[in-house]
């Protein structure tokens, strides 16, 4: 079925396809989450199925996450991660079976809604931070649900982490949360038969690694004190991007 997608598409729209998976490398190396989140909207315009974009995302997230911290392993919180895996487990698992019974165009909706609100936050310069219990159990429940749905839920996890770890701890640490859900979601979209993309992972991968380069930078810049110009240049661009979007398919 997928093959016949790709024989569809114009050459102008593989391109997109290409330099959307660049974006998600220099997002996630940068801000150390929202590769996901803050990619597949983008390409979700291209092609409105989030199954065919989604296994080469989690192959290219798996691949890089276990690069970023390979050499920072003592610099993960291991009390954390078990903390909250078991606080998102029921939500996530939820999540993939939205993924798995859901049609496309609905998972594409709910993508595009949790998007805009993402980016009205980013774009008024608002910090995502929990600040209290039931904040906290907010942020673990849709962020959980929403990781299971399309791995758009990092930025609500991170608001209830950047409340209870070191900010020097907060990106490895997430990183190593961000492989467990991708091994989880591979293993439910195998045994569910779906297929994995690994061609297209193989394909999009150089650039992918050219954005993890550039990202890799740019955290440096982000550590200096830049990080509020960057998200609401994000901000205004993902508002744009998931109004389009919604209007596409409303």
């Amino acid at each position: 079925m997928y093959d016949t997608v790709w024989a569809e598409l114009a050459l102008w729209q593989i391109l997109l396809v290409g330099a959307c998976f660049m974006w998600s490398g220099f997002v996630r190396s940068g801000l150390g989450f929202g590769g996901a989140a803050l990619t597949l909207p983008l390409l979700l315009m291209i092609h409105n199925d989030p199954l065919l974009f989604l296994p080469a995302i989690c192959w290219q997230l798996l691949f890089f996450s276990l690069l970023t911290v390979s050499t920072h392993w003592s610099n993960v919180s291991w009390a954390h991660i078990k903390h909250v895996s078991l606080r998102l487990s029921l939500p996530f698992a939820a999540g993939l079976f939205g993924l798995l019974n859901l049609s496309g165009p609905t998972v594409s909706l709910f993508v595009y809604v949790v998007t805009l609100a993402y980016g009205i936050v980013y774009m008024l310069n608002r910090v995502m931070v929990s600040r209290g219990k039931i904040t906290d159990w907010l942020c673990l429940l849709g962020g959980g649900y929403a990781s299971g749905v399309s791995l758009i839920g990092a930025p609500l996890i991170v608001a209830y982490s950047t409340r209870h770890l070191a900010a020097s701890q907060l990106r490895d640490t997430l990183f190593v949360m961000w492989i467990f859900f991708v091994v989880a979601k591979l293993s439910a979209l195998s045994i569910a038969g779906v297929d994995l993309q690994w061609q297209l992972s193989l394909l999009t991968l150089p650039l992918v690694a050219l954005g993890h380069w550039l990202g890799l930078k740019l955290h440096l810049r982000i550590v200096a004190g830049e990080q509020k110009r960057f998200h609401q240049v994000i901000g205004l661009g993902l508002v744009a991007i998931s109004i389009v979007g919604l209007g596409a398919a409303l």
